[in-house]
């Protein structure tokens, strides 16, 4: 019964977030699982988590805005605009 609350719990602290703050703990949450696998280290699990929260961060603020694409001009400046 405890762990049923903590699920509904986590999933509705979830819900609120955005979908930069949820790609952000996705990809923490799993970046530690595979660094830990993969090391059999806490320090390794530690690495993990910190690349896979930006990599998710990254990817969930792209996430934010639908129909909007990144490209870059001649001169190598990053702008966004419509797909």
């Amino acid at each position: 019964m405890k762990k049923a609350i903590a699920l509904v719990l986590v999933a509705l602290a979830v819900a609120s977030c955005t979908q930069t703050e949820k790609g952000a703990g996705i990809g923490a949450a799993s970046g530690a699982i595979i660094g830990g696998a993969i090391t059999n280290d806490v320090r390794g699990a530690a690495v993990g988590a910190a690349i896979g929260g930006v990599s998710g961060a990254v990817i969930g603020h792209v996430t934010e805005q639908p129909g909007q694409c990144y490209y870059r001009d001649r001169y190598g400046r990053r702008y966004i605009d419509a797909c």
